[in-house]
């Protein structure tokens, strides 16, 4: 079967409809077969392109998006030397070449005359698909409008070269697989290794959106691109009271920064055993990683930390150039500590070591930058800035008097509580 002579292009993921697509090319004219059985793979394969559509979001000729989306998907020697360096030197462009020739003349592939053949009825759906508005359920908008934008622009190369050309072009602007499509992502644990898998449904947060705290999000726009250029950086710690928008700054650095080559990684204190795992995954691909911990901090009794200062600091194997870790908390040292420890020695022989233990972690945190609770008045600065531009009417007096009473039974003053508030609102008084 002609897939089976590709030699780079191989092990795709979804690639049974492929197999079973060139098994219809190979057999819908051979009169030993069974019609019936393969008029029925048939139908099953425009079910599948069907669903393909449904959960990616494509639309327009669905075989060549299912087509683009292996190709952009598959990490192999080619595909990820290109998207560091683009055009790539040596004998392996005639080995790609030599599958391209192949994936060319099943992307040109006629079904008119299977479909006829094959008595297969509105086949041509498939060909000429309009999508529905809603979300995929994979990729965001932005990812498939380029993989459907690739599939236009294969559809105008003449030449095996110039589809090549094309999809070394988008290595090297866009990436290859998981880290090239998405901005953000978790891990799993499969059992035997860390897998990182990707989030599909990452929050639109921009800094725009977060009002006030202008010095540390300056703070914290500085590092990152520093490291997204590549010049000289710290790991980062954001500490401070709770619904300050620390979470929401890191959200609003994948947003930003995903162009520049920065990805987000989001892993929680029960994994931290499998830091060295993620982090041998990604040291040498073309991009810049954040590792990133949410609320973080640690019980006395935790010792998970422990592999994180060995991650940041400390191990025999220089930290990768390519990795950072950004670590949210509403405690400025991490670690749980009790006055008792501090009074009562007699149970601890070098009750200094383990008090320096405890407070070395935050010391490896070389930017650490502090989000406070606004004041009342900041508090219903950001109020008023929310309703704005939510654009909620209403008296300033009451808006003020009602978001006070709402702070009073709402945990206190905070950006989530204003937030919170504005969209009670816009559930309420905006929809009587």
């Amino acid at each position: 079967m002609r897939e089976q002579e590709l030699i780079v292009y191989k092990d795709f993921d979804n690639g049974d409809l492929l197999k079973d697509m060139v098994f219809l090319m190979e057999n819908y004219e051979d009169p030993g077969s069974d019609k019936n059985e393969l008029q029925a793979l048939f139908y099953k394969n425009i079910h599948e392109l069907l669903e393909l559509a449904g959960n990616y979001g494509f639309y327009g000729n669905l075989w060549h998006c299912y087509l683009s989306h292996l190709l952009v998907n598959n990490e192999n020697s080619y595909s990820k030397a290109a998207e560091i360096v683009g055009e790539v030197e040596g004998s392996i462009n005639d080995a790609v070449l030599h599958d391209i020739v192949i994936l060319k003349e099943l992307y040109d592939y006629d079904f008119t005359h299977m479909a006829l053949t094959l008595e297969v009825k509105d086949f041509n759906i498939v060909f000429n698909y309009k999508g529905s508005l809603r979300e995929s359920k994979v990729y965001n908008q932005r990812i498939v409008k380029r993989i459907v934008e690739l599939a236009e622009d294969f559809n105008k190369a003449c030449t095996p070269q110039e589809m090549k050309d094309i999809l070394t072009k988008f290595y090297k602007d866009y990436g290859v697989g998981k880290f090239g499509l998405h901005k953000a992502f978790r891990v799993v644990d499969n059992g035997s290794d860390a897998e990182i898998v990707p989030i599909t449904n990452i929050s639109h947060v921009y800094f725009e959106d977060l009002i006030g705290y202008e010095v540390p999000k300056q703070k914290l726009i500085e590092n990152t691109e520093a490291f997204v250029k590549g010049l000289p950086c710290n790991n980062c710690l954001l500490f401070g009271d709770a619904g300050t928008g620390k979470s929401s700054c890191i959200k609003a650095i994948a947003n930003k920064y995903y162009d520049d080559g920065l990805r987000i990684i989001e892993v929680y204190k029960h994994q931290f055993e499998a830091l060295n795992s993620v982090i041998a995954q990604i040291k040498n691909r073309n991009y810049k990683f954040i590792i990133y911990m949410d609320d973080l901090s640690f019980e006395d009794f935790e010792i998970e930390y422990k592999y994180l200062k060995a991650v940041i600091e400390g191990g025999l194997e220089k930290s990768p150039q390519n990795v950072l870790i950004y670590a949210t908390s509403n405690r400025r040292h991490l670690i749980n500590e009790k006055f008792s420890e501090r009074g009562a020695k007699d149970d601890e022989v070098h009750f200094g070591d383990t008090m320096q233990e405890k407070l070395s972690l935050v010391a490896r945190f070389g930017v650490t930058i502090y989000f406070g609770a606004p004041t009342p008045k900041e508090y219903f600065e950001i109020v008023k800035e929310l309703a704005k531009r939510n654009n909620i009417e209403m008296d300033e007096k009451e808006l003020v008097d009602r978001a006070r009473q709402w702070e009073l039974n709402h945990g206190g003053y905070s950006g989530r509580t204003a937030r919170q508030f504005i969209q009670y609102l816009q559930g309420t008084v905006c929809n009587q």
